[in-house]
């Protein structure tokens, strides 16, 4: 069951299935946010936006709305 990178909880986990490669920055792609990268939620700012992630290795702050537009299986 695919879901996004915004629904995932403090500490799941997921691999990326899908990236709307239209609707994300090429940043986001070039530091890993790849199909097939293992990506782990580490904290929510207060308001929850932005996300901070690990994907790749690297420790990444994101928008809410461009977590959405990355669709993820959880493991």
């Amino acid at each position: 069951m695919s879901t996004s990178i915004a629904s995932l909880r403090v500490g799941e986990r997921g691999i990326i299935e899908d990236v709307a490669f239209d609707n994300i920055p090429l940043s986001l792609l070039e530091m890993g946010c790849m199909p097939g990268e293992r990506v782990e939620l580490i904290q929510k700012a207060p308001l929850k936006d932005p996300l901070y992630i690990r994907v790749n290795g690297s420790h990444l702050a994101i928008r809410t709305e461009t977590a959405s537009q990355i669709l993820i299986t959880k493991v």
